[in-house]
């Protein structure tokens, strides 16, 4: 819909939510009976490809999606939609129907069709984001995106006519004004978007046409917009007559007191949990994520009836988005996180750069979007390596719960799969380095989250897991790393034998002193001072040098400090203990402990 009206109207509902809070619930209504799935299937990650033209979405179920592993795609409206030249062309003019014509901005129906067979070809469905909730806006005029005439109440390719719409008269000019009037929400207008009489037998029999439409050209489901504004019984009367059983999910939008509760729609599909992007997109955004391990009793719908998201096309423009792909990294392992943890069908966002919350995508001159080129307009964060890898490691954990939970109690967790697979998240300052329980069979794993399997090596780093279930690894500031049962492989980037093994420490010394590191291997001196590493004071008060290891080794160390005449002043604490298990390099970044 409109993103002006959108905005205010979720922001409108979301302060009252915020402001009154809302007691965590489970409660779900009866499941009815519906002609819909309750499950996508056994790959249930979802990504939404935003405005991507429609040749565009069927190379990327080729050459990426279906290889990752994703379930489905949504893609954006499909029918055809009023043109705005004047607004240089919108994103939101798309939901603005003028016809269930599959004319838009992406491509016709012949296209469109070739894009569905390409997806199933790659093993991915296609969800339709279906607007049957209203036509046009009132301020919208001229020739829709398949050249056809109409006005706010007249759509004459459909056609329906002003007797198939709500006129409310409550407000003067027919829109919603109170959002706890159940009536009003789903009578009156969306600021000037044409309400359709969805309680009509001849208005539901065009929306089951349309739906039918393209599921005979094997639409798999679709994401039902502005949900919230059509009562439960019209919804199911519209879905109940589409063929066969498509996935369904409804964006229903949780208000204060007294408004629709997106609970109402669980028994026709799932519904879209907004609070997960608020919950999960703070712990990530501030850095407390301790608390996560109880996501499930922050949520309003329970798992099995949820689409959890960190971010849509919505709250990227209205400020509801606790993260956006503008917060980089960030929002990646909140989007990791989101993969690795058991809650709801997981859908992930593919955006294009925006400056202003009304641009539309990259396009000609007459307003077609162009085909997709990421990086040149495109953000194409579902290609993001913990998104793309994450994908497959949802899919090999699939039925399983949490295990080996562990966290620092702030902004560092880690945790496993039973025995499927294991991720560690480090939101913190420094770089965490600790030896981690899981259930993992012994093996060697490429951390799927910094590196690609190829064949039977890693292209990144590996870490060894021994027959207790224990690895030891140093997961940089703002990083993470995920291991499954799926990546099992021989040794990390290309298999190498060695590894350059840097240590760098913050050290304060006086005159004549130097820093050594001895530890408990040949390399390091064997715990004898006088074969230690000497490192540098090159970059004082850092002191750095480097050694060759045995790949794949655990170790322990210290450092230590001596002056001319050999005396030894050893940190103190308990031994280092650190593993070569990796890429080829790698740093360990320590302070001196007093």
């Amino acid at each position: 819909m409109n993103p002006r009206l959108r905005s205010l109207l979720l922001a409108a509902a979301l302060a009252v939510g915020l402001v009154f809070g809302f007691a965590p619930s489970l409660t779900t209504a009866p499941r009815a009976e519906a002609a819909v799935s309750l499950t996508p299937g056994a790959k249930d990650v979802i990504v939404h490809l935003f405005q991507w033209p429609w040749s565009s979405v069927a190379s990327e179920c080729t050459n990426v999606l279906g290889p990752k592993g994703f379930g489905g795609v949504q893609v954006s409206p499909p029918q055809e939609h009023v043109v705005l030249p004047g607004q240089n062309f919108p994103w939101w003019q798309d939901y603005q129907p003028v016809s269930y014509q599959l004319v838009s901005r992406r491509g016709n129906g012949a296209s469109f069709a070739s894009m569905v067979q390409a997806c199933h070809n790659a093993g991915v469905k296609v969800y339709v984001d279906a607007v049957v909730n209203h036509m046009a806006g009132g301020a919208s005029t001229g020739p829709g995106s398949a050249g056809s005439t109409y006005t706010h109440y007249s759509y004459p390719a459909v056609p329906y006519g002003n007797d198939d719409f709500h006129h409310c008269g409550r407000n003067g000019n027919d829109d919603i004004r109170s959002w706890t009037d159940r009536w009003e929400v789903q009578n009156c207008e969306l600021l000037d978007l044409a309400d359709l009489k969805t309680e009509s037998a001849y208005v539901r029999g065009k929306l089951t046409g349309y739906l039918n439409d393209l599921r005979s050209l094997g639409v798999d489901g679709f994401r039902v917009d502005a949900a919230k504004h059509m009562p439960v019984g019209d919804l199911q009367a519209i879905l109940g007559g589409v063929s066969g059983s498509p996935y369904v999910y409804h964006e229903v939008i949780e208000g204060g007191p007294g408004e629709i509760s997106p609970t109402e729609y669980t028994g026709i599909g799932d519904v879209t949990e907004f609070r997960y992007g608020d919950v999960v997109g703070n712990a990530f955004r501030d850095g407390n994520l301790a608390n996560l391990n109880n996501l499930a009793n922050s949520m309003l719908l329970a798992s099995g009836n949820a689409v959890a998201f960190i971010d849509n096309h919505d709250t990227q423009r209205n400020g509801r988005a606790r993260l956006t792909y503008q917060d980089g990294s960030t929002y990646a392992l909140a989007e990791a996180f989101m993969l690795a943890w058991p809650y709801g069908v997981p859908q992930v966002m593919s955006s294009f750069a925006f400056t202003n919350s009304d641009q539309g995508p990259p396009a000609d001159s007459g307003g077609a979007t162009t085909a997709v080129s990421c990086g040149n307009g495109w953000v194409c964060e579902h290609r993001w390596r913990t998104t793309a890898n994450m994908v497959g490691f949802r899919n090999t954990v699939a039925g399983t719960g949490v295990s080996n939970w562990w966290s620092n109690g702030s902004n560092q967790i880690a945790f496993g799969r039973n025995g499927k697979g294991y991720v560690v998240f480090n939101r913190d300052g420094g770089p965490l380095s600790r030896s981690f329980q899981t259930s993992l069979p012994a093996g060697t794993y490429c951390d799927v989250a910094n590196g690609d399997v190829n064949g039977t090596t890693c292209t990144g780093a590996a870490y060894t897991v021994d027959a207790s279930g224990q690895f030891t690894a140093t997961v940089p500031a703002g990083a993470m790393l995920a291991l499954h049962i799926g990546a099992q492989v021989s040794g990390g980037a290309g298999g190498c034998t060695t590894v350059t093994a840097t240590f760098a420490v913050d050290a304060q010394t006086v005159w004549g002193e130097n820093i050594f590191v001895v530890g408990n291997r040949p390399e390091l001196g064997n715990w004898n001072t006088n074969n230690g590493v000497a490192l540098s004071a090159a970059t004082y008060p850092i002191w750095r040098g480097s050694v060759a290891l045995p790949h794949d080794v655990t170790f322990e160390y210290k450092y230590i400090k001596k002056n001319e005449s050999g005396y030894v002043i050893w940190e103190s604490g308990t031994n280092r203990i650190a593993s070569t298990t990796g890429s080829c390099t790698v740093t360990f970044n320590d302070v001196w402990r007093s």
